[in-house]
């Protein structure tokens, strides 16, 4: 009989990464790969991103829809709720071999625990990480301890990940997964990119990317207002919005990029663009500006300076090509102008992305047909203890 691996994915960013090791899970005929897409995947307000999943070609085994109208931190321990009630019924009925999930949001956390009870074994990319200005940062460590094989980007994540106390044999650093889909995806020409987001990009342009900084209490609205105020005095510049994801304040940082893209020419928004075309904008543009993983992950390896704002993501490893500034209007201002010189620009090109080198999804699949078919998941864990220095 065929071995289910179930995967989940809740938001469009986790869905672009898991994209590569689906289609491999897929190409191994002794896998019953089954996908459940749930959280903003299935809301028309962040863009019905299943869609994508089934535009890919892939068939989506079930969609749960677990999403309340509001997003305060009450109704995000709703959606919690549901997702738990919801998933406890899929997976009794599925009783899959294998659960992968991605990451560190809130609706994978809730999954992760229906899975534990269950006694499904978890497989957790990528642990090890730290976000200090997010809950996400408890969250992941809190998947972490629920899951038994782990991946991570990184070598001091790997070891980050032991520290927690998860064995170093169940315990792999395989590389961030976006660098290998920047190599294999087949980007568009900037041409076709502007023929597709219906608008000219001749000028310099920057992606940006703004999402809550939920371990601080109603910060969202000043500092998205910071931010757009702004992009708004560089009129020789477009910035091209992508909106915040389903969390805590997200709808009001979306409301305000709405409404200063009405404003503003120069400014521009997008409630989602997908793997593709995300990647093909981040190939020409001329710098990525927020708070989103991708400018530490992804926007090193095409050599393109990162202005990081904020908490969010305080602790994750950087290159070089990667400014810190407070979420001021006046320090995002001087960072653009940092951004744009000669020197930066040069520097940028040169840089060294620590994350890996692509490759990333062949060495997970290998090492979960390893496990799963040859027996060596033993879900009674014992505590691995670093030796004390």
């Amino acid at each position: 009989m065929k071995k289910i691996v179930s995967i989940l994915t809740a938001t469009r960013a986790e869905y672009g990464l898991l994209k590569p090791i689906i289609a491999k899970l897929n190409s191994v005929k002794e896998f019953d790969v089954r996908i459940v897409a749930t959280g903003a995947h299935l809301s028309p307000e962040f863009g019905l991103t299943y869609q994508e999943i089934e535009n890919d070609g892939f068939k989506i085994d079930k969609k749960i829809e677990i999403l309340l109208s509001s997003d305060t931190p009450s109704s995000i321990s709703k959606s919690m709720g549901l997702a738990m009630i919801s998933f406890a019924d899929y997976f009794k009925e599925l009783n899959p071999d294998l659960l992968i999930v991605l990451g560190d949001r809130y609706e994978t956390l809730a999954v992760a625990t229906v899975a534990m009870n269950q006694r499904i074994p978890i497989t957790h990319l990528y642990g090890g990480e730290t976000t200090e200005g997010a809950i996400d940062e408890s969250v992941r460590h809190a998947i972490t301890k629920l899951s038994y094989l782990h991946f991570t980007s990184t070598e001091e994540y790997r070891k980050r990940v032991i520290q927690l106390g998860e064995h170093p044999d169940r315990v792999y650093n395989v590389g961030a997964i976006g660098i290998e889909n920047i190599l294999n995806e087949k980007l568009l020409s900037k041409e076709e990119l502007e023929e597709d987001l219906k608008m000219e990009l001749s000028r310099p342009y920057a992606m940006v990317t703004f999402h809550p900084v939920t371990l601080e209490n109603n910060s969202a609205k000043k500092q998205i207002e910071s931010l757009l105020e702004a992009c708004k005095k560089y009129k020789d510049i477009t910035f091209i919005f992508t909106k915040a994801n389903a969390d805590t304040e997200g709808r009001i940082i979306n409301q305000f990029i709405d409404n200063y893209s009405k404003e503003n020419a120069n400014i521009a928004t997008f409630t989602s663009l997908g793997t593709r075309r995300y990647l093909s904008a981040l190939k020409y543009c001329s710098m990525v500006i927020g708070n989103s993983s991708s400018g530490i992950l992804e926007a090193p390896s095409f050599g393109i300076p990162t202005i990081n704002i904020g908490d969010r993501q305080k602790g994750r490893l950087q290159s070089n090509s990667i400014i810190n500034c407070e979420p001021s209007e006046e320090r995002i201002k001087e960072a653009i102008v940092q951004v744009m010189t000669k020197s930066f620009v040069e520097k940028a090109k040169k840089t060294v992305n620590p994350h890996g080198t692509g490759n990333t999804s062949d060495r997970i699949v290998e090492v979960v047909k390893e496990y799963v078919f040859d027996g060596k998941i033993n879900l009674k864990k014992k505590f691995y203890d670093c030796e004390v220095k």
